[in-house]
């Protein structure tokens, strides 16, 4: 069999404005990258602003495991089997880090006969929207050390700092510097942290901002340090607002390239769902929505983080409204949570699957708590035998889902037709009737604990004594409405990752809280994630090379 890279090198992309030309976008409105990559304009999105908006298909899945789960891989293979049902579909996805690229995960561009491609333009560089964001991030850091060396009349106090550098790289040493050592002219000394660019708050802003207005908006309320007095100071207040906004100008426009069938595809912004909001942005959404008749999107990680955040604040934020979702499963993934070791997942254990199911299940709940449809859709591999795949079709059906084998890894968008017909009934059946899971007036700690009992399934949320203290704090900010983001470990449901299945009789322990007052969140950290990830012993950075004539290989 080909590897991924290997099938998307060998195939005969369309030029992108053909492409383009699919969903009724004419050549003006693309700012090409090269022949196979274009920006959709400022003018481009206004004018599509009136047209009546197509359905929203979100795809998630149960939670990860060494095993696999595909949920990219679906969802590219589901916009491609529309495709061959005539039906006019996009896709609307993230855009990879080069942190999990060159670390343990390796790229995002789904895989096998499910791809969007350029494959190795878009795990690299693409088209520059991440160093925007990390160039944008770091020039608000120097700012603000820069004011503190020059005389400080905003009285920020050193200790108070609370904006981080950004780097989109795993790189467990910076997580915690000490910045300003040497002379008096080098600055002032304090100790400081990098998060990894995904998690900056300026992705999220990104992905949430409507347009330039709205995003200088937020840029502007992002709060940097407190002063002596205790009062926060914002980027506004460093005047930090237009230098960051006319970096991120071109980073604001959604990128078009195509799948390996010529399926269009928006991808966009790309937060990780375990220690951010882990959607593409409202912007590429929404315009999708004008442009093709069925939108397919994806929310990272399992739908106890990627589908909840997408959900309560995604939605929320731009009133989305979801027609659908479609839940990926594998059956190699429900007997790993089983106990199934994963050298031995290949052999029939219909025991194992039942056990491992509780994971399944947890996630239908959960996402039939929003008023959503609810699709499951097995992943298929060669392993499964019939009598597994009929227990897990059984299993959904009983509880009001319908159900559907994809094949799309090794067919492509055939692979995904009988996806793509249970999509479309549900479509044409069942009305969705979405509402997220909690009012704004509730308070952050009832925001926490309402996520923590109802999806993850806790008996209840402990809090280090520092991250009550910061949830005090902005309770007085007035920033209460605020919905919250939860950093948890995507490996279970709980904030342990050696808890599979369906864990039960567990509190989460909130070790941390900060607001992202642009983006309009409160993050709580939970257990032992990490906002900059470390690589592995033998990083996937170790099997990628360049030939000679500049093809690009081991990247997967």
């Amino acid at each position: 069999m080909k590897t991924d890279i290997q099938i998307a090198q060998e195939t005969v992309m369309e030029p992108i404005a053909k492409v383009a030309a699919k969903v009724g976008l004419q050549e003006e409105d693309l700012e090409l990258y090269g022949k196979y990559k274009a920006k959709l304009s400022d003018e481009c999105i206004k004018r599509l602003a009136a047209k009546k908006d197509g359905k929203l298909v979100l795809v998630t899945a149960i939670n990860p495991t060494p095993a696999g789960e595909g949920k990219t891989t679906t969802s590219v293979g589901l916009g491609q089997a529309f495709g061959k049902l005539q039906k006019k579909a996009i896709l609307a996805l993230r855009e990879p880090s080069l942190g999990p690229c060159f670390g343990i995960k390796g790229g995002a561009a789904g895989g096998g006969y499910a791809q969007v491609v350029p494959m190795e333009d878009l795990n690299l560089h693409f088209t520059g929207d991440f160093h925007a964001i990390t160039s944008a991030n770091n020039l608000l850091a120097a700012l603000l050390d820069n004011h503190i060396q020059q005389g400080n009349a905003l009285g920020i106090d050193p200790r108070q700092v609370v904006w981080k550098r950004c780097l989109d790289m795993n790189d467990r040493v910076l997580r915690n510097v000490v910045v300003g050592l040497g002379n008096k002219a080098d600055g002032t000394v304090r100790e400081d942290h990098f998060v990894i660019t995904v998690a900056s708050e300026i992705m999220a802003i990104l992905c949430l901002a409507e347009d330039m207005e709205d995003l200088k908006e937020r840029l502007g309320r992002i709060i940097v340090a407190y002063s002596y007095d205790g009062r926060p100071v914002t980027a506004d207040d460093l005047q930090a607002t237009g230098a960051m906004a006319a970096l991120l100008k071109d980073a604001l426009k959604p990128n078009l390239i195509q799948t390996l069938e010529h399926t269009p595809a928006l991808v966009h912004g790309g937060p990780f769902a375990n220690i951010a909001h882990g959607c593409n942005s409202v912007r590429a959404t929404k315009t999708a929505l004008k442009l093709a008749d069925i939108v397919v999107t994806e929310a990272g990680f399992g739908a106890d983080l990627g589908a909840e955040k997408f959900f309560d604040i995604k939605c929320r934020k731009a009133g989305l409204r979801p027609d659908a979702v479609v839940l990926v499963a594998t059956v190699r993934a429900l007997k790993y949570n089983g106990g199934v070791a994963k050298a031995d997942l290949a052999k029939e254990d219909t025991e194992a699957l039942a056990r491992g199911i509780v994971n399944l299940e947890k996630h239908i709940e959960n996402l039939q708590k929003f008023g959503v449809p609810v699709v499951v859709t097995l992943n298929s591999f060669v392993s499964d035998t019939e009598k597994e795949t009929a227990f897990v079709r059984e299993f959904c059906e009983k509880r009001g889902c319908a159900f559907a084998l994809s094949e799309v890894w090794e067919k492509g968008g055939e692979g995904g037709v009988a996806l793509a017909e249970a999509v479309l009934d549900v479509l044409e059946k069942e009305t969705s009737r979405f509402a997220p899971l909690y009012p704004d007036q509730l308070s952050l700690e009832e925001k926490i604990e309402t996520v923590a009992k109802e999806i993850y399934g806790a008996d209840g949320v402990t809090y280090s004594a520092e991250a009550k203290k910061e949830l005090e704090r902005i309770a007085a900010l007035g920033l209460s409405h605020f919905p919250v983001c939860m950093a948890k470990t995507q490996y279970s449901l709980s904030d342990d990752p050696a808890k599979l299945g369906r864990p039960q009789n567990f509190t989460v322990n909130v070790r941390e809280v900060y607001v992202s007052a642009g983006a309009g969140f409160v993050v709580a950290v939970t257990g032992a994630i990490m906002t900059m990830p470390g690589l592995p012993k033998e990083p996937a950075a170790n099997r990628i090379d360049v030939t000679g004539d500049g093809v690009i290989t081991g990247l997967f």
